[in-house]
């Protein structure tokens, strides 16, 4: 498979999250242990992490059954590696991923994920990432980039001032000089990074048309450049941001957008194309009704609070009946390396299940898939329909 979109990072970058304690800290467990444990999340941040993963088995793994999503997925990471899911400590686990080589580690997870390939999120205005791309890192081939431009898209007065400690010059107006030098470094990233695409996650209230620096720098640095450079232009709308910033990265939320925002994107920009992922349930079936319409509109995964089995399931049925398989139904999202195991797996089952339905409906008719056939349709979904985007 290919997976479309995480936030890992090739193993030379040394950024890339993973082991136990990182696997029980991951933020989707963060949020539920504020609501079994007797602690306060300033109480849990002043924490050491390797505490916190403690606190977060005592009370998720031992104390109650882990039937949430997320703690389910950490019994099929452990699992996986033929660890005990039952224990009431983690030292065995903790045993256990301390022998890890790193680049084995990074092997062995994508064989067992069975992922061939994936795209990372990466952002050059991260000062932590940035030097890695500027000093000529090595790549592993099976990790491609993409090119993440949040901070022109949603903090232009911030991400100004990084442009111009880069060299860029620029004015606190966005006149046509400045644009100028917008487009120069979205062109000097992609020559050094060569992602697949541009992205950015909006919130719900993203509007278009509107008299914004957002939709200047869009219309007029963004889009045009990826139009030169054949990329498509990745959206992943819906998210408020902090709701309860006590939280940290536990704290963001989703919102109802308008899809069509997107719509007229597609209409108004017809030699871009545009992929677009979105938060809310409620946005699913417009989304779905909007690629019928833009033959340049993807529609893609099963993004943070809708990679949710029952959730993936009913969405996967629904793109099937409305696009075909003209669609990527998944991508892992993963923050930490050992997700893509249980993401992976998760999804799958329900993936195969609704194209499993989609067969048994044509049955009466008289029409069977062959096993070329089924093969041909998975590769599409899980692999295929992404690579032709993506230029692969």
């Amino acid at each position: 498979m290919l997976d479309f979109h995480t936030h890992l990072y090739t193993p030379s970058f040394g950024m890339t999250l993973w082991g136990v304690d990182e696997i029980l800290t991951y933020h989707y467990l963060v949020a539920e242990i504020m609501r079994f444990a007797p602690i306060t999340p300033a109480e849990f941040f002043a924490m050491q992490k390797p505490q916190q993963a403690d606190l977060i088995w005592d009370y998720l793994f031992v104390r109650n059954s882990p039937i949430s999503e997320a703690t389910t997925g950490v019994c099929t990471i452990f699992a996986a590696f033929g660890l005990d899911p039952r224990a009431n400590d983690l030292r065995e686990a903790r045993e256990y991923f301390a022998k890890q080589s790193t680049l084995e580690h990074f092997s062995r997870v994508l064989e067992l994920a069975n992922v061939e390939s994936l795209v990372m999120t990466n952002d050059p205005f991260d000062d932590r990432e940035s030097p890695h791309w500027e000093g000529g890192s090595v790549r592993d081939p099976r990790f491609h980039a993409a090119l993440r431009i949040d901070p022109l898209l949603n903090a232009w007065q911030l991400a100004s001032s990084k442009l111009r400690e880069k060299g860029y010059s620029r004015t606190e107006q966005l006149d046509d000089a400045t644009l100028v030098e917008v487009r120069r470094f979205l062109e000097d990233w992609i020559v050094r990074m060569k992602p697949l695409y541009l992205a950015v996650s909006l919130p719900p209230t993203f509007a278009y048309p509107q008299d914004s620096a957002r939709i200047t720098i869009l219309k007029e640095a963004i889009l045009p450049v990826c139009r030169k450079h054949n990329l498509p232009f990745a959206m992943m709308i819906g998210v408020r941001k902090q709701v309860n910033p006590g939280l940290g990265d536990a704290g963001d939320s989703v919102g109802i957008a308008d899809v069509g925002v997107v719509e007229r994107l597609c209409h108004d920009f017809p030699d871009n194309r545009f992929l677009v992922t979105m938060l809310a349930r409620e946005n699913q079936q417009a989304l779905c009704v909007a690629a019928r319409k833009f033959a340049n509109l993807l529609p893609f995964g099963c993004w943070w609070f809708m990679n949710n089995p029952s959730l993936v399931a009913e969405t996967t049925k629904m793109r099937l009946e409305m696009l075909g398989p003209s669609f990527v139904p998944q991508h892992s999202d993963a923050r930490v390396l050992e997700h893509l195991i249980y993401k992976w797996r998760h999804s799958r089952r329900e993936i195969a299940s609704a194209l499993a339905g989609r067969y048994e409906a044509l049955a009466p008719s008289g029409w069977s898939p062959t096993e070329e056939e089924i093969a041909r349709d998975a590769r599409l979904l899980l692999r295929d329909n992404a690579a032709t985007w993506l230029s692969l």
